[in-house]
């Protein structure tokens, strides 16, 4: 996988936040040529993601570390399984720990969730790999930023004033991004298909009013479902026929999977 620069720097700056002037308990303890490897073990069931991005930490660290993987990214991984193995310095083993568990466990945390549309809704600067784990998890990715897609949201429709002013202006830039607007009741759902969005996403609608959008659409734009979705409601979200259903609790309120990194002789 190509890694963007920016993913580089910030496992860079998350080494240098752990380790600062040093690590001083194993500068004291551990014998600058001991050697040694350590395992990656899961402590739970999870969704394995973010393999790519621990080896990165130890890479960053020394270039000879070795390090190996047992399990693909997203396969489903239980309790007690050695997911992988990093050999070299001790010290650079214990120097690399936290950050790499760090990253590893919340990103297979996201992936167990990850079952359907993303957000921006993301770490600041974990973007990347919060949105990998999602489709490790088998999710789909919504745009990555404001400058991959199109998306009329209310306060864009407020500052233009109305939805019909808001497609025009978007289609008269001759973009090939496909345009989506956001609308929060059935009466803006027809001011959007009249003004020919190409997505229109229900915001906070309730169940009823997301099955006669359906109804009202007939197929003829795609439907995405948003707002105060959670994993509990999104099956009665999904049997109105929507085709999308958008959820930022896959990021940003993510339970960290368990793992831990054990030395071994």
């Amino acid at each position: 996988m190509d890694m963007p620069t920016s993913v580089t720097e910030l496992l860079r700056h998350a080494i240098e936040e752990d380790i600062g002037h040093g690590d001083i308990t194993s500068s004291l303890i551990i014998p600058e040529d001991s050697e040694a490897k350590a395992l990656f073990i899961a402590k739970g069931s999870f969704v394995l993601a973010g393999f790519p991005f621990a080896r990165l930490v130890f890479h960053i660290l020394d270039q000879s570390v070795s390090f190996q993987t047992f399990h693909a990214e997203g396969a489903i991984v239980r309790k007690g399984d050695v997911l992988g193995e990093v050999a070299g310095k001790t010290r650079l083993l214990l120097a690399g720990e936290r950050t790499s568990l760090n990253i590893l466990q919340r990103l297979s945390g996201i992936a167990t969730k990850a079952k359907i549309v993303d957000t921006r809704k993301t770490t600041p600067c974990h973007r990347f790999m919060e949105k990998y784990a999602v489709r490790m998890g088998g999710g789909v990715n919504h745009r990555f930023g404001l400058f991959d897609g199109i998306l009329i949201k209310d306060n864009h429709i407020e500052a233009v004033g109305g939805i019909r002013e808001a497609v025009a202006l978007a289609k008269s830039g001759h973009h090939l991004a496909k345009i989506e607007v956001e609308v929060e009741n059935l009466k803006d759902l027809e001011e959007a298909l009249a003004a020919k969005a190409d997505i229109i996403m229900l915001d906070n609608m309730s169940i009823q009013d997301m099955a006669e959008a359906v109804k009202i659409t007939d197929g003829r734009v795609a439907l995405e479902a948003s707002g105060n979705v959670t994993l509990d409601t999104v099956r009665q979200v999904a049997e109105t026929g929507v085709d999308m259903i958008s959820i930022g609790a896959l990021t940003h309120s993510v339970t960290a999977a368990d793992i831990s990194l054990k030395i071994v002789r």
